[in-house]
């Protein structure tokens, strides 16, 4: 995690672009209702990873057992904003995971993904009901990326550490079950290949209401992403539980 603050210190212009992209009429404080959500995720790791050409290609699955012994360490937080009908979403997420696979012909391998995000959205409340809300939101996704690929028996080794972003589309549905509960639908695709060839996000949280100001939630999270440049190529899809706890103000 030594690079997430440098990432989030270069991402400040965006968020204040991000902010002013805002109408100044929903910018002014009056009526916005802001909420702040430190979470944990379990995330394990799936996919392929080439760190330089030439490299090791470290091919790796995992089963629902592997999540959690997967994680090496992690920081995650979001934020979300309502005035009226315009919103404004924000994510930190940073984890690293290791993994353990093969390479042809089968030989054992080991890899890791460290991967430092910010996700920044401003978008508008397009459906209003009673019992279910839907916002549309448009933004991007900064990343600095970190992947490792070994095969000791052949003495074989490669890394490398990138940064990019990707603009993205999303979707954010709140659907009321009960008076307490609640349910969060959010996903998201881009990529495009602006920064990466392509990315999506699906998180799906159920939402319990202890007091009208905080709330516990758990679900599930998948972030996948399909990187190739420059020689590194990695496609992974980061997901597991989550838990998080919810401030309203």
């Amino acid at each position: 995690m030594r690079m997430l603050p440098s990432l989030v210190v270069r991402l400040g212009p965006a968020l204040a672009a991000a902010l002013a992209a805002v109408p100044a009429a929903a910018q002014d404080g009056r009526g916005w209702n802001v909420q702040v959500t430190p979470y944990v995720w379990g995330s394990g790791v799936s996919g392929e990873l080439t760190p330089l050409a030439g490299g090791p290609t470290l091919d790796f699955d995992e089963s629902l057992s592997d999540v959690l012994e997967d994680l090496d360490g992690a920081f995650f937080l979001s934020a979300y904003a309502r005035s009226e009908r315009w919103v404004v979403l924000g994510d930190i997420s940073s984890a690293t995971s290791s993994r353990e696979g093969t390479v042809p012909p089968g030989l054992p391998a080991e890899g890791e993904v460290s991967q430092r995000s910010v996700t920044l959205a401003v978008g508008y409340r397009a459906v209003s009901g009673p019992r279910a809300t839907v916002d549309l939101l448009a933004g991007a996704r900064f990343w600095d990326v970190e992947v490792s690929a070994a095969a000791p028996a052949v003495g074989l080794s490669a890394g490398a550490d990138v940064s990019f972003s990707d603009p993205i589309l999303g979707a954010r549905v709140n659907l009321t079950l009960a008076p307490r509960l609640s349910a969060i639908l959010y996903a998201d695709v881009g990529g495009f290949g602006t920064g990466s060839e392509a990315t999506n996000q699906v998180v799906a949280t159920l939402n319990y209401a202890v007091t009208d100001r905080f709330y516990v939630s758990s679900g599930w999270r998948r972030l996948y992403v399909d990187y190739d440049s420059g020689g590194t190529d990695f496609e992974a899809a980061l997901s597991g539980p989550l838990l998080g706890v919810t401030w309203r103000f």
